[in-house]
């Protein structure tokens, strides 16, 4: 970085002791130094100052909260979710049923006096098709089940086989040669379902590499009262495509024990699943512009589709309810933030995230107005704090922000933001923040028939609208994106 002609005395002299003095590298201007003391003496007065910023949002959190829990919006948005659940039904990805869902939440929030408009993405669309399992030995049974999501189907007579009960993926390796033209059941133990979902996703697959006809799979679940449980799950390439299905519980350990005891195990299987063309779908968007920098977003978001048993109504009706009554109590308030906030109702999320990647990849060109992606699918039950994905920066002001939240109680910030609609903009550095309630019961009803309208509670339903929208409104709010 030399000068023709050489440097004069003084200069040299100076930049020799620069890195003695800043312990900066070798080439920082004088100006540069000069800027860099200013951003670090901004950064530390923000830091400072934020607390006080924030705590000045008490009195409007205080509103915010009480139009939720106490007022005129309380049990608003459990009965928008029982008149759109009991109305539409389940929402399976590709189904007329999701087409209908879309039209009707569009009118309700058009109704509702927001700005709504879809966007157009494309979805996979798998049909379940009649289905049937029965034990044939060691004695007649039905056996309860739900074909899994992207399972091809069996021929038109069905397959019937002897069975291989194993309770995990070593034991199906160490049983190999057994596996040979048999159905394979998986009746492994719960103990996440982060860990345990690997069964339901690729048991089919590692089963078929050992020349097994079709896999039953112990439904995900630590509770059930004979209950199946669908999903998707994902075929390996390369890999011969074999049916796939989940059991009760029951029925698993049924078969274990059997097994157990050295008696042969006959199952016939009947699955019409098929899937068709990708289909022609939207994500549902909702907006209140921002009065200072509307070009910069607060993302709050659920998934409007379903499997397609149940209601949908926890998975995840409630999440995309609770992300459109955010923004209809800050409407309602006559409150308008600095920046827009948006709810985004996705589609295809069971499938994978389907709709939300697709929304990612059209948008991430204005990655840097992204202030924070929220997600909610995680079931609406009671409130427990808010998990949060950010800079360290970030998180000093997001543990200033959940402190608004002290009337009802929910003032964890915890680690770990989460939601496959919300990841990729996590990956790529977007503060995420996710719903965390009490979820024990979540994974009892979990893609099951059980999911419906009976397991929500209009109470926590309010709580989790006010948490959504005082924390969703106040980011949007302040003078200052969060720090990345």
């Amino acid at each position: 970085m030399g000068q023709k002609g050489g440097l004069p005395f003084l200069l040299m002299f100076l930049y020799m002791l620069l890195p003695l003095c800043d312990c900066h590298p070798p080439g920082w201007s004088m100006r540069s130094m000069a800027a860099a003391r200013t951003v670090s003496n901004h950064t530390a007065r923000k830091v400072s100052d934020i607390a006080a910023e924030v705590a000045g949002y008490a009195d409007v959190a205080k509103q915010i909260i009480d139009l939720a829990v106490f007022g005129a919006a309380q049990n608003r948005s459990y009965k928008r979710l029982a008149d759109f659940t009991d109305t539409i039904g389940n929402r399976v990805s590709g189904s007329h049923n999701l087409e209908m869902a879309i039209k009707y939440m569009y009118n309700a929030i058009a109704q509702d006096g927001l700005y709504v408009h879809l966007e157009p993405v494309k979805i996979p669309h798998w049909v379940r098709g009649k289905e049937s399992a029965e034990m044939i030995l060691p004695r007649a049974k039905g056996l309860a089940i739900l074909g899994l999501g992207s399972s091809v189907g069996t021929p038109p007579e069905g397959i019937e086989a002897e069975v291989l009960v194993v309770e995990s993926f070593e034991e199906l390796k160490r049983r190999a040669s057994e596996a040979v033209g048999r159905i394979v059941v998986f009746n492994q133990p719960f103990v996440s379902y982060g860990e345990t979902v690997a069964y339901r996703a690729y048991g089919a697959s590692e089963a078929a590499k050992l020349g097994a006809v079709a896999t039953l799979i112990r439904s995900i679940t630590p509770y059930s009262i004979n209950s199946p449980h669908t999903g998707w799950q994902d075929y390996q390439d390369g890999v011969k495509r074999i049916p796939t299905a989940c059991i009760t519980v029951e029925d698993a350990e049924l078969m274990w024990r059997m097994a157990q005891r050295g008696q042969s195990i006959v199952v016939r299987l009947t699955m019409g699943a098929k899937t068709l063309p990708d289909a022609d779908s939207f994500n549902t968007v909702v907006e209140i512009t921002g009065w200072q920098h509307p070009e910069q977003v607060v993302l709050l978001s659920g998934h409007l589709d379903s499997w397609d048993v149940g209601q949908g109504a926890m998975d995840d009706g409630g999440g995309a309810m609770i992300s459109w009554e955010a923004l209809s109590l800050i409407k309602d308030l006559g409150l308008r933030p600095r920046r827009t906030l948006r709810t985004v109702l996705w589609t295809a999320e069971e499938q994978g995230g389907i709709g939300a990647q697709q929304y990612y990849n059209l948008h991430k060109v204005n990655m840097s107005n992204f202030d924070l992606v929220m997600e909610s699918d995680l079931g609406t039950f009671t409130p427990v704090g808010l998990q949060f994905t950010g800079s360290d920066a970030a998180r000093k002001v997001m543990e200033e922000v959940v402190k608004l939240l002290a009337p009802i109680n929910t003032t964890k910030l915890e680690t770990n933001g989460e939601g496959t609609d919300i990841s990729p903009w996590m990956q790529a550095g977007v503060p995420g923040a996710s719903l965390h309630v009490a979820d024990s019961r979540y994974f009892w009803f979990h893609h099951t028939e059980g999911d419906t309208m009976t397991v929500q509670d209009p109470q926590d339903m309010n709580l989790c609208s006010a948490l959504w929208a005082v924390v969703a409104y106040v980011v949007a709010d302040l003078e200052d994106m969060l720090p990345r």
